[in-house]
């Protein structure tokens, strides 16, 4: 079963604090919207072995849904668990490339050298900025009828499961879903500068199913897949390179999307696809030789490249996600323009 009142909340930090809980500590973060406090709770260890959190931070975030957030008013907002919207999906999102998360402890002696520092970093400076603006993905809790355990605020309120929800085993698979990962996002408006910082644990797999969420099951006729991100599936021999998402006159049946094989060998795409944000797909034919690109025109019979930004994904012939990109509105305005990648 999912998570429950998967959503994300838009506040203003005004304090955080570090937990050092032996059993489960977590960062935690007291934001407030104009009318309550809430308390975000941020993992920084994993219950399981191994225990140290993947992390990943970006401090240019750039992609399409940043322009939605802003439009966003500030307090808590259930989201749908489907492509196109705002839920967060690390795997088909097109948010970042998983296999550059790293393990980090959560409490190392000396400064800034562990996670709990390098979360209290980018809070600090939200809490010091007048307009910094914090964006947490994940499930709502509360409101409780006592007070808040670490901040003292009432009523008890807050958003946990700030981190990756899917692709777990055992005891936690029943949490898993699609597009119900969670992530925190800080705005700084007046250098016009995203902060994203995305988690997970080094026991959930980063290959799972479009249904549930749940690890990729191995058949005899195909190779165990990695649970360690820095590990991909396949390697990345096709890549993405541009995209016309604005042509000039009326859009479909103009729009195109150029590859290129990067590897030493001719690739097959028989069977192979693009996706587009909402998960429609173009099926690819032919061979792309060493060292090539090949421009794939889309009919807009099916992808369909947004001009308010997108996300185009390339899957192989089992359907696993080969490479992913991301666009903004900025990026689609100039009409005729090919977006490089």
């Amino acid at each position: 079963m999912p998570i429950k009142n998967y959503g994300v909340l838009k506040g203003r930090a005004v304090a955080g604090k570090m937990e050092n809980d032996d059993k489960s500590p977590h960062y935690q973060v007291h934001v407030k919207d104009n009318q309550q406090s809430y308390r975000l709770a941020i993992n920084v260890q994993s219950v399981l072995a191994p225990v140290d959190l993947l992390y990943f931070v970006d401090d240019d975030f750039d992609h399409s849904i940043t322009d939605k957030l802003t439009a966003l008013d500030l307090g808590f907002h259930l989201l749908p668990s489907k492509p196109g919207e705002l839920a967060l999906d690390y795997i088909r999102g097109n948010l970042f490339d998983v296999t550059q998360m790293k393990p980090l402890p959560y409490n190392v002696p000396g400064p800034d050298n562990d996670l709990n520092e390098l979360i209290d970093l980018y809070i600090q400076r939200a809490i010091k900025s007048d307009k910094a603006v914090v964006y947490a993905f994940g499930e709502k809790w509360g409101p409780e009828t006592k007070a808040d355990k670490i901040f003292g605020f009432r009523p008890g309120n807050g958003v946990h499961d700030i981190h990756m929800n899917q692709g777990s085993s055992g005891t936690f698979q029943k949490y898993n879903g699609v597009y119900q990962d969670g992530g925190l996002l800080i705005h700084f408006p007046e250098r016009n500068q995203w902060v994203a910082a995305f988690f997970a644990f080094q026991s959930q797999s980063f290959h799972t199913d479009d249904v549930k969420g749940n690890p990729l099951v191995t058949t005899p006729d195909k190779p165990p897949l990695p649970l360690d991100p820095t590990t991909p599936t396949v390697a990345a021999q096709v890549r993405i390179i541009a995209a016309l998402v604005n042509p000039m006159g009326e859009d479909p049946g103009k729009e195109s999307v150029t590859l290129l094989n990067a590897s030493p060998a001719p690739v097959d795409l028989t069977g192979w696809a693009l996706a587009d944000r909402l998960k429609r797909k173009y099926t690819l034919t032919g061979i792309i030789e060493s060292g090539a690109c090949m421009r794939v025109p889309l009919s807009g019979t099916d992808v369909q490249l947004a001009n308010d930004g997108g996300i185009i994904t390339l899957l192989d012939a089992q359907g696993i996600k080969i490479d992913g990109v991301s666009y903004t509105k900025e990026e689609a305005k100039k009409q005729g323009w090919t977006i490089v990648f």
